[in-house]
């Protein structure tokens, strides 16, 4: 039985990003609504990170507590080589990394941040949840987009949003760029309660173990009771998607020559999942009329620097403001939004991609990464970071740093 609604925006997907920028928006006054294709909103994954640009964006949102709450704090990030073991870098984390840039560096559980936005947009009456709502169609009206879902729900809005991951459907309507990028580089991710952990591997850290042509990283979840664990390598093995089961032993056979640190690691895990690792080359056809995309859906980047979904909140907030400087004009705004962020995201896309090089080395290349990256002071490593964490917290015209929601009045006019 079909169904006809209106709203002012519609998000298609509801992962990290679509929920932050319906989040976002509801903030400003409008009308949302999402569509999940799944039975509900849930994310896949374990563990990721967030920097103090995405701090900055909670700050903006109002939810700085929120995410405090079920986030864990390193005290340090640290770099080992996989087949030594030495320490090639050990970054403060604490108080000397939130004095220089105003936030902390947390962890934290995908699925304990997705709830967070979840239950702010279940909390907010501009905000229209709907799950098992595949987008089927889309098409440009005179004003404004109508979606189609395969269960026969058809959406009137103003404008939509594709939020909708590095597969996107929405992507092919606006970029239309063909299939993305296989990396030939496979994740394969779990998480382990921490009473397994060895407790000499048991640090209050973010651990990067680099290694040639893999590698492994490891950092405490929920105030330390679990530990998640990413082993990256590269491999010929390919399938489109995420979240198939690994084998363990090809895990064993890409990790054979490493550290008995890292193998004691891998060895306490029974079940893994797989991930296939791809991105796309950077574009700026994010928008189209009364569309655009958000997150992974614009700009998928390898993970190798941790950013993704740190990229998707940033966006979400951009494009709030940018609706508030437009007064609503959706073309206007999206224009803007795409010109205030694309060549940020494209410099994280390209050196995640660089990144993945630097960890993988190999040989003579190996060592000199060694040799160079031990020598820097922690100044050094600072400034290696602060083109990504000092970004501005708003994209307002008007410069103001306030919370979204404290505008809504004046932006629903």
């Amino acid at each position: 039985m079909s169904e006809q609604i209106s709203t002012e925006i519609v998000i298609i997907g509801g992962g990290i990003g679509g929920l932050a920028a319906a989040y976002a928006l509801a903030q400003i006054g409008k009308s949302v609504c999402v569509l999940e294709q799944a039975p509900e909103f849930a994310e896949i994954g374990a563990g990721i990170q967030l920097g103090p640009n995405s701090y900055k964006m909670f700050q903006r949102l109002g939810i700085v507590d929120d995410v405090n709450a079920i986030s864990a704090f390193p005290d340090d990030l640290r770099m080992r080589d996989s087949i030594t073991g030495e320490f090639i870098a050990q970054i403060p984390a604490a108080e000397d990394f939130r004095k220089r840039f105003g936030f902390p560096y947390a962890v934290i559980h995908r699925a304990d941040l997705h709830k967070t936005f979840l239950n702010k947009c279940l909390a907010s009456a501009n905000v229209d949840l709907r799950v098992n709502s595949k987008m089927t169609g889309i098409t440009e009206t005179e004003t404004g987009v109508r979606v189609t879902t395969e269960a026969g729900l058809v959406i009137d809005a103003d404008a939509l949003i594709g939020a909708d991951g590095i597969w996107s459907k929405t992507r092919e309507l606006i970029a239309n760029d063909g299939p993305p990028r296989v990396s030939g580089h496979i994740a394969y991710r779990a998480v382990l309660p921490t009473e397994d952990v060895p407790e000499e591997l048991r640090t209050n850290s973010m651990c990067l173990w680099a290694g040639e042509k893999a590698h492994l990283v490891q950092y405490p979840l929920r105030g330390g009771e679990l530990y998640n664990l990413v082993a990256v390598f590269h491999s010929d093995r390919f399938s489109e998607g995420w979240n198939d089961f690994g084998d363990p032993e090809e895990l064993k056979l890409r990790f054979a020559d490493k550290c008995p640190e890292v193998r004691t690691l891998l060895d306490k895990i029974e079940n893994w999942r797989m991930w296939v690792l791809n991105d796309r080359d950077p574009i700026r056809e994010w928008v189209k009329g009364p569309m655009a995309l958000l997150g992974d859906a614009a700009h998928p980047m390898l993970q190798y620097l941790a950013q993704g979904a740190n990229m998707a909140i940033e966006d979400a907030v951009c494009l709030a403001d940018m609706l508030v400087n437009e007064n609503g004009n959706y073309e206007a705004a999206f224009l803007r939004y795409r010109d205030a962020r694309y060549l940020r995201t494209t410099r994280v896309q390209m050196t995640a991609r660089l990144y993945g090089e630097v960890y993988h080395a190999s040989g003579a290349t190996r060592d000199m990464r060694n040799a160079e990256i031990s020598s820097w002071p922690i100044e050094k490593h600072y400034l290696g970071m602060s083109w990504i964490y000092d970004i501005s917290p708003t994209w307002r015209d008007d410069g103001s740093v306030e919370a979204i929601g404290e505008n809504i009045a004046t932006a629903a006019q």
